[in-house]
């Protein structure tokens, strides 16, 4: 998945950017995954893995939908509205336009 930000549309702080990245963005764009040097990564540990943890940010929204969908999610557990957003999720990217 990949993040694309326009600083000068919107910038964070409200602001223009003065100071602009001198990196060459477009050969970092064309590397593939086995070009980029990794050996000053530690790898990652099953410790790490056991407490990682995604966040992302929620949003509360009032929706309408059939009855026999959310009686099904209830009944898979207290968790539902979880498993919801997670279907949901799937849905969403196995629709993603590449």
């Amino acid at each position: 998945m990949r993040f694309e930000w326009d600083e000068q549309k919107y910038p964070m702080n409200g602001q223009p950017m003065k100071n602009y990245s001198e990196s060459d963005w477009a050969r970092v764009d064309a590397m593939a995954d086995e070009d980029i040097d990794t050996s000053d990564i530690p790898p990652l540990t099953d410790r790490f893995f056991q407490h990682a943890r995604v966040r992302m940010t929620k949003r509360r929204v009032n929706m309408q939908i059939d009855a026999d969908l959310l009686q099904w999610f209830q009944s898979q557990g207290e968790d539902y509205e979880r498993r919801m957003n997670a279907a949901l999720r799937l849905y969403v990217e196995a629709h993603e336009v590449a």
